[in-house]
């Protein structure tokens, strides 16, 4: 138990704005209510062509504002937060999430606990119904569908969402690594840009010898693809091609082939006759963009920058 001549470590919370300015400071109002002592709160804005991020300095000029000339990707912008950060911990959160006031405190203590954890995801819930669960952690991989599935996922809160346990990967939208990890196992790979990179990031950190946890202790709500939009062709665009990328940088073998074998002779038969019959054109463009992207790169797929 913390006491007044505990020392606190630092958290670096990070958040990535992209032409969401009032949303990211939404989020900045709640973090301005935490009770954790020791944080320093960095935001990248991802080369935002119409958003004026400066307003975002204006209003919190506690925070650090790093404006990037380019959009980098989820995953880059990130990088760049981790890069400027100075904390033991780093906090990765959506700027689309807002906040309790105590929920750092159960992330940071069950990592100061056990040192063979190299990530913590909280329970996400839903901003606009905070008793419906978005995250209650993951399911491995499936080598098949190249997919995981959520637990609890659009589930009503309940005692099986409170339980502390390890998890197959995090949540891109609120997701705490010590930095020692980070040293050991790499940054973000940015070679997806958007979607898959937590999962990739949390596949290499089980690599290196750590667990990854979910810890119901501390919840974020989250509002949801605010900035791709739910149901957008680029979501179809980057989710179809980091499928793929996942598949190609973590599957060997004969767990490789049988992965492609079925998006080849089920997946792709089966979402082409899906966007024809609902008449999305644009979502069937964006499916195979993403498709022929996988045909076209074939080097350097699998890096990750290292801290």
């Amino acid at each position: 138990m913390k006491t007044e001549e505990t020392k606190y470590p630092l958290v670096s919370i990070i958040t990535v704005n992209y032409n969401q300015s009032q949303v990211t400071m939404e989020l900045l109002n709640s973090l301005r209510k935490i009770t954790y002592p020791e944080v320093e709160i960095i935001v990248i804005d991802n080369g935002s062509p119409t958003d004026k991020p400066q307003i975002i300095n204006n209003h919190f000029p506690e925070i650090q504002l790093i404006i990037s000339n380019k959009n980098l990707g989820f995953a880059g912008g990130n990088n760049l937060g981790i890069k400027a950060s100075k904390g033991s911990y780093l906090l990765f959160i959506n700027n689309d999430t807002e906040v309790p006031p105590g929920f750092l405190e159960p992330l940071v203590e069950l990592l100061e606990n056990d040192r063979k954890i190299g990530m913590v995801s909280p329970k996400i819930k839903f901003h606009w119904n905070p008793e419906i669960v978005q995250y209650a952690g993951f399911s491995e991989m499936n080598r098949f569908t190249i997919r995981n599935k959520g637990l609890g996922y659009h589930k009503k809160d309940n005692p099986e969402s409170d339980r502390l346990q390890e998890t197959a990967s995090v949540h891109g939208a609120a997701m705490m690594v010590p930095r020692n990890v980070i040293q050991k196992a790499g940054m973000m790979p940015e070679v997806y840009f958007l979607y898959y990179e937590e999962h990739d990031w949390a596949q290499k950190i089980k690599n290196a010898g750590y667990k990854i946890m979910y810890q119901p202790a501390s919840f974020v709500l989250h509002k949801e693809s605010v900035s791709t939009g739910k149901e957008s062709p680029l979501k179809t665009y980057y989710l179809t091609r980091n499928r793929i990328l996942y598949a190609r940088r973590n599957f060997t073998g004969l767990s490789f082939v049988i992965s492609m074998l079925f998006q080849l002779f089920v997946s792709i038969p089966k979402n082409t006759f899906t966007y024809l019959v609902k008449r999305q054109t644009k979502h069937l463009q964006a499916y195979f963009r993403g498709i022929f992207w996988n045909l076209v790169h074939y080097r350097n797929l699998k890096s990750s920058p290292q801290l």
